[in-house]
């Protein structure tokens, strides 16, 4: 693959590569920008703005104004986001389902969350059907240790529940032409079927809260703008079945360590995993490339760019909470004052931090994982 190739922008349900111009996403996805009254109207009910909408690390929604006019009229929503359990989830992943726990705290409403192994089975010849069940039961308790409690989360692994799943899926798959979902995905003459089959699957929790409950509510999803096909085509049909359309907020992708692109668990030395040891960690940061000039002199000199540094990209999406020490951050690095290396020393010493927690409630998580499986 050419260097012109490695930077043309990529953004698919399966593949995310190159400079991401999220302008530019807005405009061929079709969604809306996150207005700054829309913001408010989020904090009235949340009494506080997210870190990650302040930062405008959501940039983009579809229907989620119309999902707070229902809520202010008496109807509640639901949240639903997932996981592609293909290997051990790494920092990018949690950044969303952050987010959705407190959309969940502080609306007092269910999350469903879908592993989809039989996605990540279908798409690649070489995953077997068998790792990709035992990596979705590992990565709950990734979720898990986030602090999401059984009483409102609902964990669905497609494989193991596929029979509560089924009946809904062939409701979706009957009213979606083959046609509209070549256009929309890409599907060659060389897709299996069941690849092509498998987003009315992907649809199914949209919906399934009706079937449980006998309540016909919204779907709110949080997740990254890259599985926004998926809820397109779902919005298509949503009313015909007699649904409300699911609705979206996207986030942007947390960028991996190396030159370009999100952080992808295909190039693990340029990202960071919840397993990862504070060895690892330390050495993945200081290999990490950054905004920074070629030498310390030209750097104090002249400054570096902290819009292209992978470094700070983390203080911003995760590890600096406090806005003005961000802020002050951004312009030492610009003045020169502060160098690479001091960034580079720092930020494991936070990463590590936050991951000797997270894994000791990773490993709590084991003795409560049957609580949070779907309920029938």
């Amino acid at each position: 693959m050419s260097s012109e190739d490695k930077d043309e922008m990529v953004v698919t349900p399966w593949e995310v590569r190159g400079k991401v111009d999220y302008e530019r996403l807005i405009r061929e996805f079709g969604t809306q920008p996150l207005t700054e009254e829309l913001l408010k109207r989020l904090e009235s009910f949340t009494g506080e703005l997210h870190l990650q909408l302040r930062r405008e690390l959501f940039f983009s929604h579809r229907d989620l104004d119309t999902v707070l006019d229902l809520y202010e009229k008496g109807t509640k929503f639901v949240l639903y986001t997932g996981r592609g359990p293909s290997g051990p989830v790494h920092i990018g992943h949690l950044v969303p389902w952050i987010f959705t726990k407190h959309l969940q705290d502080h609306f007092d409403t269910r999350l469903y969350f879908q592993m989809t192994d039989d996605e990540k089975f279908l798409i690649d010849d070489e995953n077997k059907l068998e790792d990709m069940t035992r990596y979705g039961f590992e990565n709950a308790l990734d979720l898990i240790a986030l602090g999401f409690k059984p009483e409102n989360t609902f964990i669905i692994y497609d494989v193991q529940d596929i029979d509560l799943l089924y009946d809904i899926a062939l409701e979706v798959a009957k009213r979606i032409t083959y046609s509209t979902a070549r256009a929309t995905f890409g599907f060659q003459d060389s897709t299996n079927l069941g690849w092509v089959f498998w987003p009315a699957v992907q649809a199914v929790p949209c919906f399934i809260h009706k079937k449980l409950t006998g309540e016909n509510v919204p779907a709110l999803i949080p997740a990254a703008i890259d599985q926004d096909p998926y809820w397109r085509i779902t919005r298509d049909i949503a009313q015909k079945l007699g649904y409300h359309k699911p609705a979206q907020i996207h986030n942007r992708f947390l960028p991996g360590l190396g030159i370009g692109g999100k952080m992808s668990a295909s190039e693990p030395e340029t990202c960071i995993f919840t397993t990862d040891t504070p060895e690892v960690v330390k050495r993945k940061v200081w290999n990490a490339f950054t905004g920074g000039k070629g030498t310390a002199t030209e750097q104090r000199k002249t400054g570096a760019d902290p819009t292209i540094c992978t470094i700070f990209q983390y203080f911003l999406y995760l590890f600096e909470q406090d806005d003005k020490k961000l802020a002050e951050r951004e312009k030492r690095c610009r003045s020169g004052e502060i160098l690479c290396g001091e960034c580079k020393k720092e930020l494991p010493e936070r990463i590590n931090t936050f991951l000797a927690e997270h894994q000791k409630k990773r490993e709590k998580a084991r003795d409560t994982l049957e609580k949070f499986h779907i309920k029938r």
